[in-house]
């Protein structure tokens, strides 16, 4: 089982969508079979198996083992990850295009930045996943409380102007088989469990 999965297809994003499905995978963390599922979520076993057909139609649940019980065979179950995001590659049609109009203080761009990245590195994790290997990235997490919004503002531009150098520092147009890699930066409010920014504010 992965820690976490990329959804692209968007009839799985569709199946996982649905909420009793979505409870299904969640109940799968841990193998059961369709009775054990039926006596936890309160539905009758043929329902739940129709649940679990789609789920494991579309690659979010697996088989781990059968097992006969007099004149039934009883499979168990399992999700295929801890958890899933849904790639706006499940959206073609609509997503967003970070491309357009790019505006590094717009949350709207940001928002369409972070769903490329969700999609490009979900992409990466289904070709190295195919290939069995691991990909290369590198990630960073922190927080900062300023104390005037003029701090904050410094910080960005303090912040662009280190990443701008690094980068024309490591920069190799025409390095012999390098690899080109994309670098994102994010600043913004830290949400609360409420749903409010660190002020409180909505």
């Amino acid at each position: 089982m992965h820690d976490i999965a990329v959804i692209e297809d968007p009839a799985a994003a569709e199946a996982s969508l649905d909420p009793m499905r979505a409870r299904l995978l969640a109940e799968l963390a841990e193998p059961a079979s369709a009775t054990m599922l039926a006596a936890r979520v309160g539905l009758p076993r043929q329902k739940v198996n129709y649940h679990l057909r789609a789920l494991e139609q579309h690659g979010l649940i697996e088989l781990v083992e059968e097992r006969r019980k007099g004149n039934v065979t009883e499979r168990v179950m399992r999700a295929t990850a801890a958890s899933y995001v849904i790639s706006p590659a499940a959206l073609a049609a609509v997503r967003p295009k970070p491309s357009e109009q790019p505006d590094r203080l717009s949350a709207r761009w940001l928002l369409a930045v972070a769903a490329r990245l969700v999609q490009d590195v979900g992409a990466l994790i289904t070709g190295a996943d195919r290939a069995k290997k691991r990909v290369a990235t590198f990630a960073m997490d922190a927080e900062v409380r300023f104390a005037s919004a003029g701090e904050r503002a410094a910080f960005a531009e303090e912040l662009a102007s280190t990443l701008t150098d690094l980068v024309s520092r490591y920069h190799d147009e025409s390095a012999p088989g390098g690899r080109a890699h994309r670098v994102v930066l994010a600043l913004h409010p830290s949400v609360t469990p409420a749903g409010g920014d660190e002020t409180g504010n909505p």
